[in-house]
């Protein structure tokens, strides 16, 4: 099981009630909602491994340089470089980060990668040995979805953007058909391209929403097909549609280094096994005492079956 931890932690934050009575007391409700989580995933799913996979770099340069709209939208004000972040979460994220460590859970990132691309080069690495569920409410990620097949377990997506972790919607490639008209991953990334997505800064085809994207995918078979066919003056592309694909064009030929994950960034060693002890008791008694954190730290233990 791989988290996409950010899209985690800040869905807690917004979902979870901060009722702290003293207004000097540290917030936490990110903190208690993402280790409610955790315990929710693990005891409902069981995976035999866990792995929070971090935002080292939320908008890398090599995005930027193919996109340079990319996430612009999220800067906070006056940078180039940060993300806007409330600050009662930022205040949040180490003791998420303490969270994990103590715990013993996996928690990894890479040096000017996405979370989403960590998650990428873990499926890679796993190569269809184990079944993989990304739990995430990032639609970005269905590209990674394949049904089982004979020497590949195959990778699924919890989405948790309409029911959360409780509710998720299992995405496979059934989903990716029924909700998208595409057959695969790799037909869900090429939809969403043509389709662009506002909320990361990408433009798409102007024109082009889901269904039509569809259909030029049918069509053509993949984005390679559609761009061989604008190239070749294909009769069938004709009038406005075209033009727009063929004022698209430059945008066609670098939004897959935005849109597609990584599936080769550099990550160091870790063992993502389920914890079966706690990794560090004195720390993960400060965060219980210090911070109000008892109830979720024993909820996560219970799921794990650790007895403290």
């Amino acid at each position: 099981m791989l988290l996409d931890a950010a899209g985690l932690y800040f869905r807690a934050f917004f979902g979870v009630p901060d009722r702290r009575t003293d207004p000097e007391a540290p917030p936490t409700n990110a903190v208690r909602g993402f280790l409610d989580m955790v315990a929710t995933l693990v005891q409902a799913h069981r995976p035999d491994g866990l792995v929070a996979c971090w935002d080292d770099d939320w908008r890398p340069a090599f995005r930027v340089a193919a996109v340079p709209s990319y996430k612009t939208h999220r800067l906070a004000p006056g940078a180039t470089d940060e993300e806007a972040t409330p600050p009662e979460l930022a205040l949040q994220v180490p003791l998420v980060v303490d969270a994990l460590a103590a715990l013993g859970i996996a928690r990894v990132g890479s040096p000017g990668y996405e979370a989403d691309d960590v998650i990428g080069t873990l499926v890679e690495r796993e190569g269809g040995r184990r079944q993989v569920d990304v739990v995430t409410g990032d639609r970005d990620l269905f590209q990674l979805v394949r049904d089982p097949s004979p020497g590949d377990a195959g990778v699924r997506v919890l989405y948790t953007a309409r029911g959360g972790v409780r509710d998720a919607d299992v995405v496979d490639e059934s989903y990716l058909r029924e909700r998208y008209g595409v057959r695969d991953g790799d037909g869900y990334a090429d939809l969403a391209i043509l389709r662009g997505d506002p909320s990361d800064g990408l433009p798409g085809v102007p024109g082009v929403g889901e269904k039509t994207a569809a259909r030029l995918l049918e069509t053509y078979g993949d984005l390679a097909g559609l761009i061989r066919a604008i190239d070749d003056g294909d009769p069938h592309l004709k009038g406005a549609q075209r033009a727009k694909l063929v004022g698209a064009r430059g945008y066609l030929e670098v939004a897959p280094t935005v849109v597609r994950v990584a599936r080769d960034c550099p990550l160091r060693p870790l063992n993502d096994a389920l914890p079966t002890e706690v990794a560090d008791a004195r720390l993960l008694s400060e965060l219980a005492s210090g911070y109000g954190l008892t109830a979720p730290i024993n909820r996560v233990l219970t799921a794990l079956g650790i007895t403290s």
